[in-house]
């Protein structure tokens, strides 16, 4: 039995989920460290902080999404994995790129743009929708990432 494009498209969920997450990992990460030295100086605003640090993470769910839809369509669950050519396998691989690669890339900036939201709310905290929207802008693209590889996997 030919594995090459079996192994290709699992090489795509793969990348996927572990990009995307990797990512969000990056970005909440950068955001608890602007944060903490936040809290060091007011405790208070510890809910106003976690809110911009939850806001990165959204892209490894992405990630996890495309993940499951990449396998749900090559049979793994059901037990009957598809018999793939080493094409077959390249466009599975293909059709997983965007949410890999985006959601590695926005998950990063919106950590950059959460932190900075945490610096806003540090010295004003009224502004912490304004901060959430500026991080919020970025997501948009983590969702068409989203979409770009759900539809090209649906067509597979």
């Amino acid at each position: 039995m030919e594995t090459i494009g079996i192994a290709l498209a699992f090489v795509g969920a793969a990348l996927a989920v572990g990009l995307a997450c990797s990512g969000s990992a990056r970005g909440v990460g950068s955001v608890g460290e602007v944060g903490a030295g936040v809290l060091a100086n007011d405790p208070g605003k510890f809910s106003q902080i976690l809110i911009l640090q939850i806001i990165p993470g959204t892209q490894g769910l992405y990630g996890l999404v495309a993940w499951f839809f990449a396998l749900m369509k090559l049979g793994f669950f059901s037990g009957e994995l598809r018999v793939l050519t080493g094409s077959e396998g390249l466009m599975f691989l293909a059709a997983c790129l965007p949410m890999a690669i985006g959601g590695l890339l926005s998950a990063i900036a919106q950590g950059k743009c959460a932190a900075a939201g945490v610096a806003l709310v540090s010295k004003r905290s009224e502004e912490l929708s304004k901060a959430i929207i500026m991080a919020i802008m970025v997501e948009f693209y983590a969702i068409l990432c989203l979409l770009a590889s759900f539809l090209m996997l649906n067509s597979l």
